[in-house]
This record gives structure tokens, C-alpha cells and sequence, in this order.
């Protein structure tokens, strides 16, 4: 296969060893953690997060760094902060990134992002998408206090009956693998192939990731 040019850079910026792979619980999504060299800020690194589906356009929506320096200064000097090649599972509910010198990084399974509310609250809508399967499943996070309700929409936006936010069961707690329901249950198998959209109305809360099942 011929080289492609991948360019990922943002100015004044040197990205190295982007180890890209793909993500272990959803392999179409390729994951990659390269090392930022700062040449301007005294030859600085740390560690950003890249994510492609097709391995040759990747996205850097959140450009903030995956990993900072930190507390040692040792981590501040030149070639100082590299991973080790993939993401991997340490446990049902774990995955570690490893880095030189020994170094472990402990993330939550699917915890790179969050759709984050505050206890005041805050919604997102899907842009329309077509799922095979019967349940929709979701990875989430909530305070005692908070609540997610998840709204099931036609592609223009209106609720579908039976799937409206009044018929949403309210997720609370801490899980990374729970089905949605709704009062008539959880199957949502006769929408399956038409467009839908999905609306998560949340109250300090965090969404990590969704499937269909």
C-alpha cells in the first residue's frame, strides 16, 4: 500500500507516533494518542487525541491535551511523554493507557469524551442516523441527584409515539452497558432501518457512548 498523508497538525505544532489502532469495543473507529512537540514553548510534549474511521481523515474536534505533562518535571523535557502502542482493557470497567517509564493511565471503558450536563441541566440531539438491531444501550454516568431521559425522534425532529421524553424511564446510577426503556419497554426493533434521532435530556449527568444492539 502506498504512504497517504495524513495531516492532523495544528500550527506551531509537531505531532510523533500517533499509534493509531482500533478501538477494541468498536474496531470500524481507529484511536490515536500521539506525542504534541511544542518546538515554541521550550520543547515541550504531551499527549493528544486523534480518532478516524478510516484511518486517513482524522478528527481533532477536542484539541485540549489527552494527557499533560503533570507534576514531575522530568515530564517536561524534550521526547518525555510517549504511549505504548493501543488502548487496552484492564478489567470490564477499565482501560489503560501505558507509558514510557512505567507509567499507567486508568480510564473508565469508553471514557476518552463525555456529553457532560451540569445539575441545572442540558440536552443533545443526534443528527439523524439509521440503526440495525433492538435495543439501544448506553454508557453513563449520573449523580445521585441527576438523571438522563432519552427521546426517540423521527429525521425531522418529532417525537415517535411511545419513545417520548413522558414515556422515557429515567437511567440513574453508573454503568457501562445499560438499555434504554421507555413505558412500553425496551425494544425498539420496529424502527430499525429508517432514520431516527436520538434526544438525551440529562441533569448532572454524562454520557460516554451509545449502541445499538
Amino acid at each position: 500500500m502506498d504512504p497517504v498523508e495524513v495531516e492532523i497538525n495544528l500550527p506551531d505544532e509537531h505531532l510523533y507516533t500517533s499509534g493509531a489502532h482500533p478501538y477494541f469495543r468498536a474496531p470500524h473507529i481507529y484511536i490515536a494518542t500521539p506525542t504534541r512537540f511544542m518546538p515554541r514553548r521550550g520543547s515541550t510534549t504531551d499527549v493528544v487525541l486523534a480518532t478516524s474511521r478510516d484511518g486517513v481523515r482524522f478528527d481533532r474536534t477536542i484539541k485540549d491535551a489527552f494527557i499533560r505533562p503533570g507534576l514531575d518535571p522530568k515530564n517536561w523535557g524534550n521526547r518525555a511523554n510517549y504511549t505504548a502502542y493501543q488502548i487496552v482493557p484492564t478489567s470490564l470497567r477499565e482501560m489503560s493507557i501505558y507509558m514510557q517509564g512505567g507509567r499507567r493511565y486508568a480510564l473508565r471503558t469508553d471514557g476518552f469524551v463525555s456529553v457532560n450536563a451540569p445539575y441545572e441541566g442540558g440536552e443533545m440531539t443526534t443528527r439523524p442516523l439509521i440503526f440495525a438491531g433492538s435495543r439501544l444501550v448506553v454508557n453513563f454516568s449520573t449523580s445521585a441527584a441527576g438523571q438522563i431521559r432519552v427521546e426517540l425522534q423521527d429525521a425531522s425532529g418529532r417525537p415517535l409515539a411511545g419513545y417520548a421524553l413522558d414515556d422515557a424511564k429515567p437511567l440513574i446510577g453508573d454503568r457501562i452497558e445499560q438499555e434504554v426503556s421507555w413505558a412500553g419497554g425496551a425494544d425498539v426493533s420496529q424502527l430499525a432501518g429508517q432514520a431516527v434521532r436520538l434526544r438525551f435530556v440529562m441533569e448532572d449527568a454524562d454520557l460516554y457512548s451509545l449502541r445499538f444492539r
